[in-house]
């Protein structure tokens, strides 16, 4: 697995999305925010009033994995990575491994999730109605 996500991207973009890529990676925050990739946090609404959302990050739980996918279709960008991130890296092992089948792009599983992030010092910030928060 990789955990370098600038080799990652690289790989990614050399060479053409096949399914079934499942990656795992560790990036600091800023990296997330600024690499081109769609970033799912696949938590629940309440967690993410409770610890804060990365400002990229579209807000979809991860409830049904045909829900999921049929929710994230029009999100999706042609051979766009999907990076999914939770609260601490357990869901999206899990949801990465269960979608990465069913897209034609790599799926990056963003582990330790926000705890992660949040124990390097990041600041989340308050999510939003416009991330698909629905309580916000």
């Amino acid at each position: 697995m990789l955990r370098l996500l600038p080799a990652l991207l690289f790989i990614t973009f050399a060479q053409a999305a096949t399914a079934q890529q499942r990656y795992y990676a560790e990036p600091p925050a800023e990296q997330i925010k600024s690499a081109p990739m769609l970033v799912v946090d696949i938590r629940q609404p309440h967690e993410w009033v409770e610890t804060g959302v990365l400002p990229n990050a579209l807000l979809l739980p991860f409830d049904s994995p045909d829900q999921f996918l049929a929710d994230l279709a029009p999100h999706l960008e042609p051979g766009q990575p999907v990076a999914l991130i939770c609260r601490t890296g357990n869901r999206t092992a899990r949801a990465a491994q269960i979608i990465a089948p069913e897209l034609d792009v790599p799926v990056i599983d963003l582990g330790g999730g926000m705890f992660r992030l949040m124990g390097a010092g990041y600041a989340p910030e308050r999510p939003s109605r416009a991330q698909g928060c629905t309580i916000c």
